[in-house]
């Protein structure tokens, strides 16, 4: 029987785009299939909010980034809303001139524009940081040190410098278990 009180149309449109726009890929070092990462951050989401919007955003997040589609694809089947909080999420990997962006600049970039985002924003990134630190903890308690070397980045310490610079970017969702949680894990995992 249908639940007539929840409206999740959109949310269900953007589960199965987001399944087709990553079919086939998994997720780097591991053999799981990549969508489990975005219906994580998903879930993790509605742990804070029942808006389909930022659902919509969380499943979504990765679909610029990590696929040929592009905003302006999530814009046309999603509307604006969604299609900024994706594009908010979307790693800038060039300059408008075409000048690559590297790695850390990348994540400086990222954090400066979360510091000064709002709740909505901050609620799908924390979707998506919290799925990855999740999965960070768990293989750095397995492999140790020679985790990092899965990454472009091997040092342990810039990591360091970006996950507890998101967990002051996001303090304001301190009051959420899904932050405090990730609060905890950069701590276990960083010191």
């Amino acid at each position: 029987m249908k639940n007539a009180g929840l409206n999740t149309d959109l949310l269900d449109k953007a589960i199965i785009f987001a399944v087709n726009a990553h079919h086939g890929t998994e997720r780097r070092g591991k053999a799981i299939p990549y969508i489990v990462h975005p219906m994580e951050a998903m879930e993790i989401v509605a742990t804070m909010t029942n808006d389909q919007h930022l659902l919509a955003a969380a499943v979504l997040h990765d679909t610029v980034e990590d696929t040929d589609l592009t905003i302006g694809d999530i814009r046309r089947e999603f509307g604006g809303k969604v299609a900024d909080l994706v594009g908010f999420e979307t790693d800038i990997r060039e300059t408008a001139d075409g000048h690559f962006v590297e790695w850390k600049e990348r994540k400086m970039i990222a954090i400066e524009k979360l510091n000064q985002a709002g709740r909505e924003e901050k609620i799908v990134t924390l979707g998506d940081k919290l799925s990855n630190m999740r999965a960070i903890a768990r293989d750095y308690c397995r492999q140790g040190e020679s985790f990092w070397n899965l990454f472009h980045e091997k040092d342990k310490a810039v990591h360091a410098w970006r996950y507890k610079a998101l967990a002051e970017a996001m303090k304001e969702l301190a009051d959420t278990e899904a932050y405090q949680e990730f609060d905890s894990l950069v701590k276990k995992v960083f010191g």
